[in-house]
């Protein structure tokens, strides 16, 4: 089973979010962005999802940027990306030209079972297990410096 890219700058996102909050630190889109090598609006569009679900809080002004909720940091990991995948089916049998061995083809119930392992595993994961040491201190040399705007607070390590 492939990740989407949506789903894939929404789990960078929040685990980006998850060692921020750790050091107190200002995280936006922009931040974002150049660290998971996607364009401001990709990023915007799976936060706007990520605020939506309740798991990321954004706050405007001087003093915003993005913070991760406490159900952020606790929901199960198999849960989240079946919001952020949207019930894609791993394949689809009934897409614009119906397969035709749908009436009797075991391929498809192997599939699905398959894709509810997947899930059942990575239910067993919350994002504090994903930023666990090492992954923590490699996201936090991930840190950029925006440069002229004052977006973020943020440095890189030196």
């Amino acid at each position: 089973m492939q990740l989407s890219r949506f789903t894939d700058i929404g789990l960078r996102a929040v685990m980006r979010l998850a060692v921020s909050e750790e050091s107190q630190g200002r995280v936006t889109i922009k931040v974002i962005a150049a660290q998971v090598e996607a364009s401001e609006q990709q990023v915007a569009k799976a936060v706007a999802k990520l605020v939506e679900l309740g798991l990321v809080e954004a706050q405007r002004g001087r003093r915003g940027g993005l913070f991760l909720t406490p159900a952020g940091r606790e929901i199960p990991l198999g849960r989240l990306v079946r919001e952020l995948e949207g019930g894609r089916p791993v394949v689809d049998c009934e897409g614009t030209r119906p397969c035709p061995l749908i009436g009797g083809c075991r391929l498809r119930r192997v599939l699905a079972d398959a894709e509810d392992a997947f899930y059942r595993e990575l239910d067993g994961y919350t994002i504090e297990d994903l930023v666990a040491a090492p992954t923590a201190g490699l996201l936090r040399l991930l840190t950029v410096s925006t440069v002229g705007d004052g977006s973020s607070s943020e440095r890189t390590p030196t």
